[in-house]
């Protein structure tokens, strides 16, 4: 938990801990693009936190972490965000891959990587974020809904495109759709993403599924509760390895 400049896991155990059972080695000191890109294609979701305070965004991290998915997106929303980010990567940053979303322009962009964010991600595509972002060597998530605009964002230099809002308009049936005429493009289906539809995300060819309430609850932030999330986040992981399997030939 969070106290003055300390930091400690939900079991106690201070920030020199790696991460959890079962999980990934400590992030390289030299991490690029790839490392990053293939972690979160390797776990399958990226955890979005929208918290209403810098302190539950930490114990949101925290516990995402425990449950074994050493990646977090903090957004914008949040109260605090980069100073947030930069606490996480003092604390965390060589255990967990560390985001920063709702990222609306480059000049947020650049005050986010300077605050320590390996990752940018944005809910919409604007050129000037991406161009940035690829000239810092940073991890580009950028978003897009139709055809054209997903086309838009991969030609720019996006990593992997974030598609939203996917549930409101048809879920893994749209990703499906995409997919056919777009193999090539690695997708991030967000919204509308659940434990009930993660699965078909999976199987319709997401690369990773971008996970917010239903992962990180606001109602386990709010009671203190963060254990509910440590089990949320351990189901997802499951749920991604499981989908995965059963897709195999």
């Amino acid at each position: 938990m969070v106290s003055g400049r300390a930091f400690r896991y939900a079991d106690n155990r201070a920030h020199d801990f790696a991460v959890a059972p079962g999980s990934h080695e400590l992030w390289p000191n030299n991490m690029t693009n790839e490392t990053a890109a293939n972690r979160i294609t390797d776990i399958g979701i990226l955890p979005v936190v929208r918290a209403v305070s810098p302190r539950q965004a930490m114990q949101a991290a925290e516990a995402v972490c425990a449950g074994g998915i050493p990646i977090v997106e903090i957004t914008m929303t949040v109260p605090g965000a980069i100073d947030v980010i930069a606490e996480l990567t003092r604390v965390m940053g060589s255990e967990v891959l560390i985001g920063a979303g709702t990222v609306l322009d480059a000049r947020t962009a650049q005050r986010c990587m300077d605050a320590g964010a390996e990752v940018i991600v944005s809910p919409g595509f604007d050129l000037e974020t991406v161009k940035l972002v690829n000239r810092a060597g940073k991890l580009m998530i950028a978003g897009a809904l139709t055809p054209t605009e997903v086309i838009a964002a991969w030609q720019a230099g996006s990593h992997f495109v974030k598609i939203f809002p996917c549930g409101a308009v048809g879920g893994a049936k749209y990703i499906t759709a995409l997919k056919g005429p777009l193999p090539q493009i690695p997708m991030i289906p967000t919204g509308g993403v659940n434990l009930n539809t993660a699965a078909d995300f999976i199987r319709a060819g997401a690369a990773a599924l971008g996970v917010g309430g239903e992962l990180v609850s606001a109602s386990a932030l709010d009671s203190g509760n963060t254990a509910l999330i440590v089990e949320a986040a351990r189901i997802f992981v499951a749920t991604i390895r499981n989908a995965r399997g059963a897709s195999q030939p």
